[in-house]
């Protein structure tokens, strides 16, 4: 096991409740692949405030959370593991852009599967879908 990286990530929903998925640019390690947008909890940052400059950085756009942590899971890969600490979030100002990813799209819960996800995303992936299923997790309205 290589050294450990702490990583947040933000499932952002929108009125629709579509979840915001984000397409790894080309120049990012692994490629091509989807993720939920996020990035490395610095020395010292709370991993909140680590989300909220991740997404500005990223997305150009400002959010708050709206829950406290949905997921925690730990992915090893070859040489290095992740902590993915993936928070629900919804945006409070601007429209997210891909300044760091090839693109960006809305998808239900339902179509989540049909994107390539990166590794340590699947286990958010999986519990977003059991949310269909589970009606006491609507959106609270």
């Amino acid at each position: 096991m290589g050294k450990l990286i702490r990583v947040v990530a933000a499932i952002i929903e929108n009125e629709q409740g579509e979840i915001l998925c984000a397409l790894r640019s080309p120049r990012m390690s692994m490629p091509n692949l989807w993720e939920f947008p996020g990035g490395k909890v610095e020395d010292g940052e709370d991993i909140i405030e680590a989300l909220v400059r991740e997404i500005e950085e990223e997305l150009g756009c400002r959010i708050e959370t709206v829950k406290e942590i949905f997921n925690d899971n730990l992915h090893e890969y070859v040489t290095f593991s992740i902590r993915l600490i993936s928070i629900k979030c919804k945006i409070i100002e601007g429209v997210p852009v891909p300044i760091e990813h090839s693109k960006l799209i809305w998808l239900n819960r339902e179509n989540l599967e049909s994107l390539k996800w990166a590794p340590a995303d699947i286990p958010v992936v999986k519990k977003l879908q059991q949310e269909i299923n589970d009606p006491g997790e609507t959106n609270g309205r």
